[in-house]
């Protein structure tokens, strides 16, 4: 699994839908399939949604390969 990231935007793989910050990224399988991952940060507060991303990118990091 490849992870990309955006050093100069700090909001990589981050959207708000109506004041609630979402986290959304693709993993490319190794057979040539592909899922689409959606979670909910569960917040309004944009620095605790960086900070719920990189544990989720941490948490999916110990179940996958990742090169970056």
């Amino acid at each position: 699994m490849a992870l990309r990231v955006n050093d100069e935007n700090p909001n990589h793989h981050l959207w708000n839908n109506r004041g609630v910050w979402w986290c959304h990224l693709t993993v490319h399988k190794a057979d040539a399939t592909a899922e689409r991952l959606r979670f909910s940060l569960k917040t309004r507060d944009v620095e605790e949604a960086r900070r719920r991303r990189d544990n989720i990118f941490k948490d999916i990091s110990k179940h996958y390969s990742i090169a970056a």
